[in-house]
């Protein structure tokens, strides 16, 4: 994860050079992926509402400064676009990567974007369920024609077609929003955890459910689940937070893989290259002992 709010930056707001550096440095690290969040307002628990940067203007920006690392979304809602849109921008971004785009959406919660800009919060999960239809029918180059609740469409398309079929990634925990992630997406996510916890196991026992009533076999999802990794100088940890040695968090990697996971998505506290740093050396770990 990289940095895009008040709270993720050295003691200021953050900058458009403070996410290309990390994003930059993570990529010369060997990391695989870099993701950023989209609101138009941070809310960080218990404090007041902060300055956020715009997520699609920073993404295709991410796209034409990195060369190798996977870029996306974590994840896009549905409600602040267009789906149309919204499919537009992802394959435009997905352009300027060179096919490196993983587009991550979800349903949104309520909050202060929502009161503040006067997007609808209500019906969430159903407007979910249209737009994800509008937006990976479109990805996929083909003509959409809907007259649903939300959006209407008629014999739509993408012009110029996109230059291939881009990611779709859901975050999704409740029964509904799993059973539209298994019938629709590329990969799933389920976030935030420390070590692997019960929690964790429920949540890929029920995507496990969701799969196979959709007829899909485990492995055609890949299942992407966001760690918080905190470094132990840094501040007071969370239940939910990993905080350790490079040697521990390596034992932690483990874990997850031996559940099946594909793919950490970390949110590192604090986003420094230090951090990164912290976690090359955990995967290094890793690589020496098999």
């Amino acid at each position: 994860m990289l940095p895009m709010s008040m709270s993720d930056g050295p003691g200021r707001m953050t900058g458009w050079q403070d996410v290309c550096d990390l994003a930059l440095y993570a990529e010369s690290a060997g990391l695989d992926s870099v993701w950023i969040c989209d609101h138009l307002v941070s809310e960080p628990p218990d404090r007041p509402p902060e300055a956020i940067l715009e997520a699609w203007t920073i993404l295709s920006a991410l796209a034409a400064s990195t060369r190798r690392v996977s870029v996306g979304t974590l994840v896009t809602c549905v409600a602040l676009r267009h789906p149309a849109l919204l499919a537009k921008m992802a394959a435009t971004v997905d352009g300027i990567s060179d096919g490196r785009l993983v587009l991550g959406l979800g349903a949104g919660f309520p909050g202060l974007e929502y009161e503040w800009y006067g997007f609808p919060d209500d019906q969430r999960l159903a407007r979910f369920e249209e737009a994800l239809q509008i937006v990976g029918g479109l990805l996929r180059d083909e003509a959409v024609t809907t007259s649903g609740r939300f959006h209407r469409l008629r014999d739509a398309r993408l012009l110029p077609a996109p230059q291939r079929r881009v990611p779709l990634l859901v975050a999704a925990e409740g029964k509904r929003m799993l059973r539209l992630a298994a019938r629709h997406a590329d990969a799933w996510n389920t976030a935030w955890y420390g070590v692997p916890d019960d929690r964790l196991r429920a949540q890929l026992a029920a995507m496990g459910q969701a799969l196979a009533a959709e007829g899909r076999d485990r492995g055609s999802m890949r299942v992407m689940v966001g760690v918080s990794v905190t470094d132990p100088d840094h501040a007071t940890v969370a239940e939910d937070e990993f905080t350790g040695t490079p040697g521990e968090l390596a034992t932690v990697i483990d874990d997850y893989d031996s559940l099946g996971v594909d793919e950490l998505i970390v949110a590192l506290a604090p986003m420094t290259p230090r951090s990164v740093d912290r976690l090359v050396q955990a995967l290094a770990r890793r690589q020496s002992h098999t």
